[in-house]
């Protein structure tokens, strides 16, 4: 075995609503690696627009630590609990947060999106998020690749082109002429 140590795994903090800045900010005064994942959305006031960076998972942040010594996380001010079973934390699979920082670092422009267990399970083949894997999702006129943390049972949504994308499982129906395609869930 080799004497590097594998870096903390990453956790769910619950925190409160509107505060992750403030605890993502204080974690890493503390020397913690933590995760904030981000959106841009416009909010109009009666006198003027803004554009405003909020939590993509609101009321969460994800961090790196070690789960035998906790309490300086929990004992930071505005984590309510980490997310887990019972008092146990449980890790956040280190592919989802993986697909989460490739979707905010891709520049494609993230937003939060319902939970999602089934749909057109489909890779990521192409472009900045190769690799990735969620779910295709057709919106308006455009496609969508959903990702989902299932810890937290919460999802995020990237446009995506469609012809990036190639399916995981069996095709559940061929289209009809224009329409995008259904894959089977993996």
């Amino acid at each position: 075995m080799s004497g590097i140590q594998q870096p903390y795994p990453w956790f769910a903090l619950h925190v409160s609503p509107g505060r992750e800045k403030f605890v993502a900010a204080h974690l890493r005064s503390r020397g913690y690696t933590e995760f904030l994942p981000l959106y841009r959305t416009r909010r109009a006031w009666s006198d003027r627009i803004k554009e405003l960076h909020l939590a993509l998972f609101p009321g969460y942040l994800f961090c790196r630590f070690d789960p035998d010594n906790r309490l300086p996380v929990l004992s930071t001010p505005r984590v309510h609990l980490i997310v887990g079973v019972g008092k146990t934390p449980v890790p956040v699979d280190e592919s989802e947060i993986r697909a989460v920082q490739l979707i905010c670092n891709s520049g494609l422009g993230p937003s939060p999106w319902p939970y999602l267990q089934t749909g057109q399970r489909v890779r990521i083949e192409d472009g900045p998020l190769f690799g990735v894997e969620g779910i295709l999702l057709a919106v308006k006129n455009s496609h969508r690749l959903v990702v989902s943390v299932t810890l937290l049972q919460r999802s995020v949504a990237v446009e995506i082109d469609q012809r990036w994308a190639r399916p995981v499982g069996p095709l559940l129906r061929r289209p009809e002429a224009g329409q995008p395609f259904l894959w089977a869930g993996a």
